[in-house]
């Protein structure tokens, strides 16, 4: 099974999950050490009920009706697996809780393996996600050894007013940000 190549795909596409959800807030947070890379997607979308919480690590359940697979988090758990981690998922439905309702989604990969998958562009995997959904509130967490990185788009959204953050100029600003906090945090080595 020919999984992606660097971790950061896998979280576009397990965010947009939590967008389909009708989520409104996604916290994205990794923390990297020594041994260990661990994320999170952490949403307040409509949820999960039991019996699909049980399926959703199954490749051949999906709620897509334009193919009989859902690949996302099935790749996912795998990928975790193959070098020691877990994959770990919590959801309340909306259904029953109208308030703190969302999707929690841990995954733990043991870097020393040789089966475990880099971490990648997180930076144009973040620049995407906030182009095509500028209205949703996402935080970005990455804390690393070299250093922390961190993004949240209603800090970012309060300075700008009514300007939208997938507008270019806005858009080249958080992606230069972002790519200095990567960079100084690197040359602290």
């Amino acid at each position: 099974m020919d999984c992606m190549k660097e971790l950061s795909l896998n979280i576009l596409d397990l965010v947009q999950n939590s967008i389909k959800a009708r989520a409104s807030h996604v916290e994205i947070r990794l923390e990297e050490t020594v041994e260990t890379l661990s994320f999170a997607v952490i949403d307040d979308g409509c949820g999960m009920n039991e019996d699909m919480l049980n399926r959703v690590t199954d490749p051949f359940y999906t709620t897509r009706t334009t193919r009989q697979v859902g690949l996302g988090i099935p790749f996912v758990k795998m990928q975790a697996e193959m070098t020691g981690g877990y994959l770990n998922i919590s959801s309340r439905p909306s259904a029953l809780y109208k308030t703190r309702h969302g999707t929690v989604l841990k995954a733990l990969f043991y870097k020393n393996h040789i089966d475990f998958t880099p971490p990648g562009d997180m930076v144009s995997t973040i620049m995407t996600l906030i182009q095509g959904n500028p209205t949703i509130h996402f935080v970005f967490f990455h804390t690393r050894p070299q250093g922390d990185v961190f993004l949240d788009t209603h800090q970012i959204q309060q300075v700008l007013g009514d300007i939208p953050l997938n507008q270019f100029e806005v858009l080249t600003w958080i992606h230069s940000d972002l790519q200095q906090q990567y960079a100084k945090q690197s040359n602290m080595i």
